[in-house]
């Protein structure tokens, strides 16, 4: 047997040492003996052994070896990640200063903040596991008491150093902790009872049966309604996708073609999906319908300035009434006449607005998520302020406006990306009334990746914060009752723009993160668990049929915290990107039940052999070959179920920090740091780098 080396195997096998002495007995009637060696014959004489005597110069020097060859492998595989860190670090940088425009350094403050906070993260998991492995953890036997070593147990300059953290810790770090959780959950009990509230409002809705409604039928025959002149817009930019089916679609609304104009204003910078556009345009104007195509060469003020430029037309002065759809909403025929009547007799009427209907709902769990939010916001706020106030936010869609409340408010400006939010507040101090229409909806469709969610996120939290820097003197002099103003300031603005995403942030991302690395500081269960619980449930209740992601999205709303705060940040300090516009990314899918593919079907022809007369030859061309290469693109391909893991996993770390502030007093809070650390460690900063770039 070939000699052995004296290292117990990992997985606790025994290790025979010794060479091993066979011994046969000539007799018969005896078996056969192996005995290990002299050290199992010494056991069995009872006489004690020095294991070491047995072992040669040539066996230790093999340990040695191993030994050492094992430590040189740990060496290198420390040296190993220590020089690629440095480099992914590097890779990352230089990726940010590709892609980042002038003036847009600051808004990426958050995420250095980020980074550095992960930094002192885990030097505190070092110091507090090196502080556990030496005896120098917390004692709680009874109370959770701070335990104060004696002198005889200071045994060094490291754990002197450790008890004089371990005051410090408890005499301020966690009275400014406790000072900011306090400060946190009274802005999140005031945010509860705001949703609340409006969960009431909603069912007293639903009980009583109230909405608004067209007093008669002004469309049968012989009532003598009068048709007013309806203009119809349709911005876009570079949205090859869905220019056709949103086209398509408000052609074919059942309105009177000589009281209805349809502008197609077009953005794009791409001049093949400009000639597509143009040739879809003058195909449905071989068809009857009054459209026609507007294209800015300079992009001011993006989508505001696109609209402001239509509306300086000399003939929308003839016009009554603008309907706006972004460029993927697909009305259905009758939308004008379900909303147009509730202008009859109502001269203080300025928008009427219809809800959002999404065809893509089901395609991953992103969108699954976001149908959540959206739900709960249609259904329940802009429903309840709707009915209750004649007050909510234009959707900057699937609405329909008086051009004589568009025009007294000021009109379309270009100073913030949420010109839809800017008009109305600004209309609603000038007097005029909304309606929410909730059985009115328009089919559009829903971010399906990440990064287009991200930045449309960005930008629907920035620019509240920025418009409210910017109307604040406006609506404090305004000539409207102080309980409107209050309702704009502390509810609009304030708790549902501000307080939400800030408190959400601190709370879950900041605060009880810290708890793992400061014991003393303790949230209450009911602001980790129960009340947050309550409010998703009653934030899914207007969507019952995603119940089953109650979980993902309580996690992935912590996550998306991150973006929303930064976001908010930006705006509210005017930072770069708080005025910063990316048109999310569309892919063009239409529902089962889509109106207007048969139509479609049936002009194909047609249309190409119009447009040889109204296009050069060149142009035809040069559209023909752009139209082929835009069919060759699988549109209507199922994508598989994505499951956002890096997101979930940091929500899930955010998880176990709750957890670890309910069980620690069960003594299991080294197991929870642990996991933390660790978790940290592998996803954080692969995570954080992806939030950057």
């Amino acid at each position: 047997m070939a000699p052995g080396l004296g290292l117990p195997y990992p997985w606790g096998r025994d290790v025979r040492r010794g060479a091993s002495v066979v011994v046969t007995m000539e007799n018969p009637n005896y078996s056969v003996v192996e005995i290990d060696g002299p050290e199992a014959e010494a056991l069995q004489a009872g006489v004690p052994v020095d294991k070491g005597r047995g072992r040669s110069a040539k066996q230790f020097t093999w340990v040695l070896l191993l030994r050492a060859h094992r430590a040189a492998g740990c060496l290198a595989s420390l040296a190993a990640i220590a020089w690629a860190l440095p480099k992914r670090f590097r890779r990352t940088a230089a990726a940010e200063k590709e892609e980042e425009e002038p003036g847009h350094g600051r808004g990426r403050l958050l995420y250095r903040f980020i980074k550095g906070f992960l930094v002192l993260s885990l030097l505190a998991l070092a110091v507090e596991l090196t502080a556990y492995w030496n005896g120098w953890h917390l004692r709680r036997p009874s109370l959770p008491e701070l335990h104060v070593p004696e002198v005889e147990e200071i045994q060094g300059w490291a754990h002197s150093a450790y008890l004089s953290w371990m005051s410090f810790r408890a005499d301020y770090i966690c009275r400014l902790i406790e000072f900011l959780s306090k400060s946190c959950v009274l802005l999140f009990v005031i945010q509860s009872l705001d949703r609340l509230v409006l969960c009431i409002g909603c069912f007293w809705i639903k009980l009583k049966k109230i909405k608004p409604r067209i007093e008669g039928d002004p469309f049968r025959e012989g009532s003598g309604y009068v048709h007013p002149m309806v203009l119809v817009q349709i911005p876009m930019c570079n949205e090859m996708e869905v220019y056709e089916q949103s086209i398509s679609a408000v052609c074919q609304l059942d309105w009177p073609r000589d009281r209805l104009l349809i502008q197609v204003l077009d953005d794009s910078s791409d001049e093949s999906i400009q000639m597509l556009i143009k040739a879809e345009v003058s195909k449905w104007n071989q068809q009857g319908v009054n459209i026609i195509y507007r294209h800015r060469v300079l992009r001011t003020g993006y989508k505001a300035g696109n609209l402001k430029s239509a509306m300086s037309c000399d003939y929308v002065k003839n016009y009554e009434f603008v309907a706006i759809f972004d460029a993927d909403f697909q009305p259905s025929p009758d939308f004008l006449k379900k909303t147009i009547p509730h202008f009859e007799g109502n001269p203080e009427l300025g928008l009427v607005q219809a809800r959002w209907s999404f065809v893509n709902t089901d395609e991953n769990l992103l969108t699954r998520l976001q149908n959540i939010n959206l739900c709960f916001h249609f259904e329940v706020e802009q429903q309840v302020n709707g009915v209750f106030l004649n007050f909510f936010g234009f959707n900057g869609t699937a609405g329909v406006w008086r051009i004589q409340a568009l025009e007294g408010s000021g009109g379309w400006l270009e100073r913030t990306t949420v010109e839809d939010m800017d008009i109305a507040v600004r209309a609603h101090l000038n007097g005029w009334k909304f309606i929410f229409l909730n059985d009115v909806k328009v089919l559009c469709e829903l971010p399906e990746s990440y990064e287009a969610y991200r930045k449309q996120q960005h930008r629907w939290h920035s620019g509240p914060m920025h418009l409210f820097r910017l109307c604040l003197p406006d609506i404090i002099t305004a000539k409207i009752s102080s309980w409107k103003k209050a309702n704009l300031i502390l509810l609009f603005f304030l708790l549902r723009k501000l307080i939400l995403p800030f408190y959400s942030f601190t709370l879950f991302c900041v605060i009880l993160p810290l708890t793992m690395f400061v014991p003393e500081a303790e949230l209450p269960i009911w602001v980790i668990c129960y009340v947050p619980v309550c409010m998703s449930f009653l934030n899914i209740l207007p969507s019952p049929r995603s119940f089953p992601f109650i979980v993902p999205y309580l996690l992935f709303e912590n996550t998306m915290s991150v973006t929303k705060f930064n976001a908010m940040v930006s705006g509210l300090f005017k930072l770069g990107s708080s005025y910063e516009w990316i048109v999310t990314k569309k892919s063009g899918r239409s529902s089962e039940l889509d109106l207007f593919i048969q139509s479609g079907k049936e002009t194909k022809g047609l249309s190409l052999g119009q447009l040889q007369k109204q296009l050069p030859d060149g142009e035809l061309i040069e559209n023909n070959m752009c139209k082929e290469q835009h069919d060759k693109v699988p549109h209507d391909v199922k994508k598989a179920n994505k499951v956002y893991k890096k997101e979930l996993v940091l929500s899930m770390l955010l998880l176990t920090a709750a957890a670890r502030s309910l069980l620690s007093a069960q003594g299991i809070h080294f197991y929870f740091l642990l996991f933390q650390g660790v978790s940290f460690l592998l996803v954080g900063l692969d995570l954080i780098g992806e939030q950057i770039s």
